[in-house]
Order: C-alpha cells, then structure tokens, then sequence
C-alpha cells in the first residue's frame, strides 16, 4: 500500500511538473484542460487506492487464513502430542501385563516341570543294582523299609503284599521279597518266609540278596525242626555261592547240625 501511495504522489507530481515545464510558446494550460488532468490525476489516484485496497484486504484475508491454518495445526499438534502421551502409557502398561504373563507362564511352566519330574521314572539304586523306578514306587517302598526298621513286622508284611500286588513287575521284587521273607520270619510265619525267600533264588539267582535269602531259608527249616532240609539248603548255598559272606556262616551251622 506505501508503495501505491507513493506512486500517485510520484504521478502528481511529475504532472504539475509538466504543466510548469511546458514550453512557454503554448502559454498557460486553459481551465478545461486543468480541470481535466486534475480529474485524471484523482482517478489515477483513486484506482491506486482501491488496488491498494484490494491488496490490503487480500493480504489480510491471507493472514487470517494464515492464523487460521496455525491454529488448526496448533491445536493438530497438541491432539498428536496427548495421543502419544496416551499411547505411551497404553505401551508401558500393555509392557507390565506381558512382564506379569510371563511370569505366570514361567511359574506355571515350573510347576508343570516339577509334577512332571515327581511322575517320570527316576535312576534307583538298590541292592547294589540300578533300574527306573516311580516317583510313587519309591516312595512305597521306603515306607515299607521304615517299617521294617521298626520292627513292625506285621504292618511290614503288609505294605510289601501290597506293593508286589500294584508292581508286580518292578526293579525292587526281589527286594520286596527278600524283606518280606524277613517280615514273616520276624512273625514266625515259617513256611511263608521259606516260600518268598525261594521265589527270590528261584527268579533271580544272581540277585546279591539270594546267598543271604538260602541262608534265611536255612534258619526257618531249623525252626520248623527240618534239620535235614536245613542241611540241603546250607549244602545248596555253599555248592551255588562259594564265595559270598553267607557261605562262611553256612559252613558254621552245617558244623553244628545233626547228621
């Protein structure tokens, strides 16, 4: 806008500076012809106005729009910056729920380990051999040999029944036999004892029990007043286990035995 209004003014001025400079031969300008460049000087000025005008109208229409737009994206701005800050928080609580599920998957995976660890066969040894035994199979014969440490012979023989009737086919039957021989011999129960004891000799003749089962076989025959089965026993063990610890003790009785 200055620089239209400078322009007109530039304009009348270069006007009257004509009028004053016209040669003097042509005189002075006439009225009409005043009066008309007057006129055309206050049109030209008067449509440097209303360009100006326009300009400024246009220029503040612009910057409205301008002011506008910055608003808009102000406020643009500030919706991205709370839905950030919203998807931030949503971030690092959606973090603490996966933290908390992987925790409960680690305990639950724990747990899943440990009962499957306390049902899988474990590596056993008993007796100087080694086999797969239940967690549950142990356990029912530990419970029978702590019984038997008792000397509850009775509950003993009970236990061991059981356990041969629920595993027949288990690492621990000639175990179970031999202590079952032992519990019944502890009940007096003769010929019971003879009959567990043989089963374990006749099954497993290199079990380390079965020298040590003879012998007991031996030691119920001399209750029951079988003198000679006794010998033929102790002669059995002595010809079938030369070597063994049960051997030296046969050789005893054998010498105290009646012909």
């Amino acid at each position: 806008m200055t620089f239209l209004i400078r322009h007109g003014a530039v304009a009348v001025a270069l006007a009257f500076g004509a009028l004053l400079s016209a040669p003097a031969h042509a005189g002075m300008f006439n009225d009409d012809e005043a009066r008309k460049a007057i006129l055309d000087l206050r049109a030209a000025m008067a449509q440097n106005k209303a360009a100006a005008d326009a300009k400024l109208e246009q220029l503040a229409s612009e910057s409205a729009q301008m002011r506008r737009n910055l608003l808009d994206l102000n406020g643009q701005l500030e919706a991205a910056r709370a839905e950030i800050a919203s998807l931030r928080g949503q971030n690092e609580q959606l973090s603490r729920e996966v933290a908390d599920l992987q925790r409960v998957q680690k305990d639950i995976r724990q747990g899943v380990d440990d009962r499957i660890r306390k049902l899988e066969p474990q590596t056993v040894s008993v007796d100087g051999r080694e086999f797969l035994a239940e967690p549950e199979e142990t356990r029912l014969f530990e419970e029978a040999m702590g019984v038997i440490r008792k000397s509850d012979f009775a509950q003993a023989a009970n236990l061991l029944t059981a356990f041969q009737r629920r595993y027949p086919s288990s690492g621990y039957g000639p175990s179970v036999l031999y202590w079952l021989g032992n519990a019944q011999y502890g009940k007096r129960e003769f010929k019971e004892a003879i009959t567990s004891f043989r089963t374990l000799v006749s099954r497993t003749p290199d079990h380390p029990r079965a020298p040590e089962a003879l012998l007991s076989i031996a030691s119920s025959q001399t209750d029951l007043k079988d003198t000679k089965g006794a010998r033929r026993t102790l002669e059995e063990l002595l010809k079938t286990y030369p070597k063994s610890e049960a051997a030296v003790a046969a050789k005893e009785r054998l010498a105290t035995l009646p012909r």
